[in-house]
């Protein structure tokens, strides 16, 4: 791999950690998500009440402004051209009220002596023009109130907002009484528009930078509270891992301290019952290793006693009451029976105490099979379906415990003939033995690999010690691989041995010493 790529995978791998870390699901994102949302619904409420409120105050003092300054040149100008006025008397006193301090446009109209109706324009705005007064407003102005104790005039100052191609403008309108002429005025809130639109802006920005505030205040909380939270999670995967000293650090009196605590005394408790355990299981182990090992010595002069036994039951010469030869016969197979269960004893001592290891050799497994079934006596029982030619790197010793354990299981529960059939499934080796017999019950595959297991509790005396199995699992397991149980769908049961083709890497990693026992053929009772 070239460094270009390693850098590529290496960014890569970050960038999927860090997507990892923020996918929805993760507490620091919805940290983030909550509190950007709280901080986006404060920042607009607050913002939105502002801007309304701004609004009303800006517009109300303009508008407030304009119409008591028109109101006042109503009365002081309007109020005093003469009755009826002329059209150039208009005009004039128009533009004279334009002219005041808030620059508005004006429109005044009367009737003249002749009856005729005329206008007086500041000429303003392109012409204000009676046209651009609202009709509702007109109606209001020219309405003559009832003179009342709570109405002392006639008529009264109205005014309206307009919006003419996106400008607002104020709109006003009143009679002078006594027969004056009617005024109108229009004043353009651009200007105020314009305050209000960079007050919005303002506010925008403020919610932004609320928003953002709140993402890293978020993010610093976020930090703060799930610290703890990721630190007692790397301790519980290092917990599950099998180190039983991790602890945390506590600080503080909060929550999360508390359950640091928690964590810590649950972890020491673990630690000391795991203690206790291993320290039990050691002493069972040293117990059947030390058991094993002192019943050899009077089993070998036992042995050695049946072995003459045994040669005079097969005598012609009859040395042998035969009152007593039946119990000879039992005397001599339990202690063949008792001779392999202390064998087998002693090989599950050594898997326990991780002592087994691999002696590899180049094995021709179609011979190594065939040497198997031929030192058994069992050539005629067995069909053997293996090419010449299949060359693998295992322990041929563990090997043929392994077949002896499988065959041997089959003939004695399953039913004749047994197939036992060799193919490379890549770079593994696969072993199928097949008997012919009913098969094994549903309820009993899940145990067969089970120390001591037997399927059958009224056979507790059978030939079998319910080890074999399980050593033959042990010895595919040291070479990495494993044994299958099942039912053939054509009747009879199927173990399935699969062990790499090359186990050398396992060798190099094994320790301890083995002695190599004989592990002799054994079975469960539960394979029948």
């Amino acid at each position: 791999m070239t460094k270009e790529q390693g850098g590529f995978r290496g960014w890569s791998a970050g960038r999927r950690g860090a997507v990892s870390r923020l996918r929805f699901t993760s507490l620091r994102l919805r940290l983030v998500v909550v509190f950007g949302l709280v901080a986006l619904t404060a920042a607009v409420s607050a913002s939105g009440i502002a801007y309304w409120l701004n609004r009303e105050a800006v517009l109300t003092r303009a508008q407030d402004a304009v119409l008591r300054d028109f109101q006042q040149e109503m009365q002081n100008r309007a109020g005093a051209l003469p009755v009826p006025p002329t059209q150039d008397e208009l005009q004039r006193t128009a533009g004279q009220m334009a002219a005041s301090s808030q620059r508005f446009s004006v429109l005044l109209v009367a009737t003249d002596a002749d009856g005729k109706t005329v206008y007086g324009n500041s000429g303003g705005l392109n012409g204000f023009a009676l046209g651009d007064v609202p009709g509702s407003l007109r109606a209001a102005v020219n309405k003559q109130q009832k003179v009342a104790d709570g109405n002392k005039s006639p008529y009264h100052l109205y005014w309206q907002r307009v919006v003419d191609h996106g400008t607002p403008y104020l709109v006003a309108g009143t009679k002078v009484i006594g027969g004056g002429p009617t005024g109108y005025m229009v004043k353009s809130l651009e200007p105020e528009a314009k305050d209000l639109n960079s007050l919005a802006w303002s506010l925008g920005i403020a919610t932004g930078l609320a928003l953002i505030g709140s993402a890293l205040l978020a993010q610093a909380a976020a930090g703060t509270v799930l610290k703890p939270v990721h630190r007692l999670g790397v301790a519980a995967r290092r917990l599950g891992e099998g180190r039983l000293d991790t602890r945390l650090r506590v600080s503080g009196t909060d929550e999360l301290a508390d359950l640091s605590r928690t964590f810590n005394n649950a972890a020491e408790a673990l630690e000391q019952r795991v203690a206790e355990m291993a320290a039990r299981d050691e002493a069972s182990r040293r117990f059947v290793a030390d058991m094993s090992h002192e019943l050899r010595t009077p089993l070998t002069a036992i042995t050695a006693v049946t072995e003459v036994l045994e040669e005079e039951l097969e005598a012609e010469s009859g040395s042998i009451d035969p009152m007593i030869e039946p119990a000879v016969r039992l005397v001599v197979s339990e202690t063949r029976r008792l001779n392999n269960l202390v064998e087998n004893l002693m090989e599950v001592t050594r898997f326990d105490a991780g002592t087994a290891r691999l002696v590899l050799d180049d094995v021709d497994i179609a011979d190594q099979i065939t040497a198997c079934i031929d030192a058994r006596a069992w050539l005629d029982a067995v069909e053997l379906d293996a090419e010449r030619g299949i060359h693998c790197r295992l322990d041929p010793r563990r090997l043929d415990v392994i077949l002896a354990n499988l065959i041997g299981n089959a003939l004695k529960h399953g039913g004749s003939p047994v197939r036992v059939s060799v193919h490379i499934d890549g770079e593994d080796l696969v072993v199928a033995v097949r008997d012919h017999g009913p098969g094994i019950p549903e309820d009993v595959l899940p145990h067969v690999f089970d120390r001591f297991y037997k399927a059958s509790a009224s056979r507790p005396r059978s030939e079998g010690s319910g080890l074999g199995l399980s050593i033959a699992m042990e010895n595919a397991g040291i070479h990495g691989g494993r044994i299958t149980a099942a039912n053939s769908p054509e009747g009879g049961a199927v173990f399935t041995l699969r062990l790499p083709k090359d186990a050398s890497a396992l060798a190099e990693g094994s320790d301890g010493k083995g002695d190599g026992s004989k592990g002799l053929a054994d079975s469960k009772e539960e394979a029948s």
